[in-house]
């Protein structure tokens, strides 16, 4: 399969999929290793794609087109062992966690994609970030870091904030 076949067929698969992809998923399907699929990826993007990569994998992410959904940004700090309470306080009150960012002194903003929906997305989250050798990216700012929220209304993110500021995360 050659490069532009290959690419709109990537797109295919994750526009006919709600779930997540693996590179490794998407090469095994194209025949080509997980780097040339990366490749591929980044080039998908640079025509403006809006792929995702999350850490299940790649996705399209399409906001929901008949709700005028809205987004707010929070700053938040914890330890390690309330990640999962902080991530379960916002999606039990209806927010979609879309990614999480760190300001780093040197490299400045570094936003990583989540796409945590429910408790089933965090508790996965989380199982994979303590399998990890690797630690959380809040651990490059003590602690400190930002969440995309994106919900049905203001009221929504209002209470989520709420709650964020009640359990001690919001700054």
């Amino acid at each position: 399969m050659e490069g532009e076949q290959r690419r709109t067929y990537i797109l295919e698969l994750l526009c006919g999929t709600d779930s997540p992809l693996s590179g490794s998923e998407l090469a095994k399907q194209c025949g080509v290793s997980r780097q040339v699929i990366v490749q591929d990826i980044a080039l998908l993007r640079a025509t403006n794609k809006n792929i995702l990569s999350t850490y299940k994998g790649y996705l399209i992410y399409q906001p929901e087109k008949d709700q005028n959904n809205v987004k707010r940004t929070y700053a938040v700090s914890h330890d390690d062992d309330r990640i999962r309470d902080e991530l379960y306080t916002i999606v039990d009150y209806g927010g979609k966690v879309l990614d999480v960012i760190v300001n780093h002194e040197v490299y400045g903003p570094i936003t990583v994609d989540l796409i945590l929906n429910n408790r089933s997305d965090v508790d996965d989250f989380v199982f994979k970030l303590s399998a990890a050798p690797a630690k959380p990216l809040k651990e490059l700012t003590g602690g400190n870091h930002f969440h995309t929220v994106e919900a049905a209304s203001e009221k929504i993110l209002d209470q989520i904030a709420a709650q964020l500021n009640q359990k001690g995360y919001l700054l």
